[in-house]
């Protein structure tokens, strides 16, 4: 068996459970056909009843998939979404889970990837990811800084964390594949970040990107790849430049590749996005959501330092 296989298999079989009988959609966007086919074939030897559904690419992360596919997902019992823009903050995702279906989505997967991050130790993976949610949950601030200038204070209160560690076998659970992080939507923040990843931009070139955050929004962008972000956001409404998330990546297996479903899973980073928040438990719905990465972070949450200077000491 390959480890494109090996990878597949832990998708469907380990991570979904997929059960004989169950109705699975396997949601793909042209440039992804292949991967999809794939877990569209393993779900099938799983004696799942599987469909593969191929749309046409969305403009940005976060835009509704057409009304068919939208029917789609309220209809499954299980969803799995290899597309080149991703589903994840979308209503048609979340109406899907407040459902009990149960899913991934893979946004800009590809079979290296998989192959690489899906090989990883999912107890030592999920501990930790539910170690920094539980803090996520309590705390009421996060404070992140780093060498190259992130200064970002984070108010978390009354924001309930989430765990991506992989375990979505529970009616209603979903998450990213590969998997690696616990995130929280924070109630609002200030700073500053300097970022290196930028979702749909890729690595910066040269300096990093600093991005200034007021009152809870993206008020200013400096360098060419923060001011494409910056663009990207406004360019969706007054609610694009919305604080969306901070993330806490929690995968051994990660590296810095300038993919951002990769990158923000990088044990030793954070994450913050922008745009939209209500399918993970905040208030704002937008056809965005764009992930920026800190990388050598160091990272409070409430009393407790989780990351010290990109190592992960929790």
């Amino acid at each position: 068996m390959t480890g494109l296989a090996r990878a597949v298999r832990t998708v469907v079989r380990r991570c979904l459970a997929v059960a004989p009988g169950e109705n699975v959609l396997v949601v793909v966007d042209e440039p992804l056909q292949d991967v999809g086919e794939a877990l569209r074939r393993e779900a099938q030897d799983a004696q799942g009843d599987a469909v593969l559904a191929v749309m046409s690419a969305r403009e940005n992360h976060g835009v509704e998939p057409p009304p068919p596919i939208a029917e789609a997902f309220a209809a499954c019992d299980v969803f799995i979404a290899p597309t080149s823009r991703s589903l994840s903050h979308t209503q048609a995702r979340k109406r899907a889970t407040d459902n009990g279906a149960r899913g991934a989505t893979m946004p800009t997967v590809t079979a290296d990837m998989l192959t690489r991050l899906m090989d990883v130790d999912f107890d030592v993976l999920a501990a930790r990811s539910r170690a920094v949610t539980e803090l996520l949950t309590s705390a009421d601030e996060a404070h992140v800084t780093c060498p190259r200038g992130t200064d970002l204070r984070l108010d978390l209160t009354g924001r309930q964390g989430i765990s991506d560690d992989g375990d979505l076998t529970a009616p209603g659970s979903f998450g990213n594949l590969p998997c690696g992080e616990g995130f929280v939507a924070p109630l609002s923040g200030e700073g500053t970040v300097a970022t290196r990843s930028l979702a749909s931009i890729g690595l910066v070139q040269g300096h990093p990107a600093h991005l200034t955050i007021e009152g809870g929004r993206l008020t200013k962008a400096t360098g060419s790849e923060g001011e494409r972000l910056y663009e990207l956001l406004t360019g969706a409404g007054e609610q694009g430049t919305n604080l969306a998330e901070l993330g806490v990546g929690t995968n051994d297996r990660a590296q810095l590749t300038g993919n951002i479903l990769e990158d923000e899973k990088i044990l030793g980073t954070i994450h913050v996005a922008f745009g939209a928040s209500a399918g993970i438990g905040g208030t704002v719905a937008v056809p965005i959501h764009l992930d920026v990465v800190v990388t050598d972070a160091t990272l409070t949450i409430g009393d407790t330092t989780v990351l010290d200077a990109g190592r992960y000491v929790l």
